[in-house]
């Protein structure tokens, strides 16, 4: 894999110098408190190995989408106020991003110590690129390091357009994702068995071109089902369907048989006749859901057969859930599938996303090997694309 050469934290000599590091700090917060400080927790391997080597370390990261303008209810500040309390140092918050206030604080650091900047999205120059704008945050520093898988994906200033400026190498979260997944697609342990769900067969047909030529099995589930069930000819009722992506949906079926990939289709599934948690149930089997109903869920025999796929794999990446988990009525597909996955033994790989949220939400998080912290960017990874935040790292 192209991402794999990087150049890490490790690779540097960061004492006594100026280190920008674009973090991933997109938390949840509701309430004026934060719900979940897993994306801050991710980011201090990083910050502590670089604020122990005697770096200057400044923070950099976006949250949520005020647009280009200031917005108070979008402030780093409860973040800045969480990360000095997990860290157990003072972390120093500027009230701007590349201006008067940011250049004081970060010209006033000393080794070891840890600024944030402004959320970078109160300028609308980040999401552009600008050039003088990535300038303008890359002289704050002397090194670059990009911490933040889950915008990886996006060419933005503070994810790559500084690296024009500065020395650019990878953070240890960074380095764990792109080794793991990349370790997984370049050199897996077989039998490699991906499975892939979620609503739409558009969203996957990179990633399914890409893991074809890798795989021994694919197991597909979610609403995407029922594109490739209709384009066999079956009844799929009113469930969710891309018609305009019937004759692809063929074409994936051929291409796997070319390739010897054992393409599984649900042969059961759960069915309801509304989109709603308390909707009335019907289980169908094989390819034919009534006319008033949808699919919802992949049935318990389908449940039987992917486990036993599973069982059997040395390698497995899992992107996407099964059914409508959000609704605990048809999160049992879901469910099971993650509970598969955990007991295997296998090298086992979540994509991200949905099928992230899903794993954690059923206690399985501590069960596999590797939680890729990126949705967008994890599946853009999978689908063998050079990611922007990624590519413009230093080689070895």
């Amino acid at each position: 894999m192209q991402a794999l050469n990087k150049k890490t934290i490790e690779d540097i000599n960061a004492r006594g110098k100026k280190v920008l590091v674009r973090c991933d700090f997109n938390v949840p917060i509701s309430g004026g408190k934060i719900d979940d400080v897993k994306r801050i927790a991710e980011s201090l391997p990083t910050i502590k190995y670089l604020a122990g080597e005697g770096a200057r370390v400044i923070l950099c990261s976006h949250l949520g989408r005020p647009k280009g303008r200031f917005d108070p209810k979008f402030s780093l500040k409860i973040v800045a106020e969480k990360l000095a309390e997990l860290l157990g140092q003072t972390v120093a918050m500027a009230s701007d991003v590349i201006g008067e206030d940011a250049k004081a604080k970060a010209s006033a650091l000393k080794d070891g110590e840890i600024m944030l900047l402004e959320n970078v999205r109160f300028h609308d120059e980040e999401e552009k690129n600008d050039p003088e704008f990535s300038k303008s945050l890359a002289s704050l520093a002397e090194i670059y390091v990009n911490d933040a898988f889950g915008t990886a994906h996006r060419a933005h200033s503070s994810t790559a357009g500084v690296a024009a400026y500065l020395p650019a190498v990878a953070g240890y979260l960074i380095n764990k994702e792109i080794s793991v997944m990349g370790g997984a697609l370049s050199e897996p342990k077989k039998p490699f068995v991906a499975i892939l769900g979620g609503a739409k067969v558009s969203d996957k047909i990179g990633v399914i071109n890409n893991l074809l030529g890798k795989v021994d099995a694919l197991l597909i589930g979610g609403a995407m089902t029922y594109t490739f069930v209709k384009a066999n000819g079956g009844q799929i009722g009113y469930s969710l369907c891309e018609n305009d992506k019937l004759y692809t949906a063929r074409e994936i079926v051929e291409k796997a048989k070319e390739a010897n990939v054992r393409l599984l289709l649900p042969i059961d599934h759960l069915a309801a006749d509304a989109f709603k948690n308390d909707a009335n149930q019907k289980e169908c089997f094989g390819a034919c859901i009534p006319d008033g109903w949808q699919g919802m869920d992949i049935g318990p025999e389908t449940v039987n057969l992917y486990s036993g796929v599973i069982k059997e794999a040395a390698t497995i990446i899992w992107n996407g859930p099964m059914g409508v988990f959000e609704f605990d009525n048809f999160a049992n597909g879901t469910k099971e599938i993650a509970r598969a996955i955990s007991e295997s033994g296998a090298v086992s790989i979540i994509g991200g996303g949905d099928s992230a949220a899903a794993v954690e939400k059923m206690g399985y998080a501590d069960k596999v090997t590797h939680i890729s912290t990126g949705g967008g960017a994890a599946l853009e990874f999978l689908e063998g694309l050079e990611l922007p935040g990624i590519a413009c790292l230093n080689d070895r």
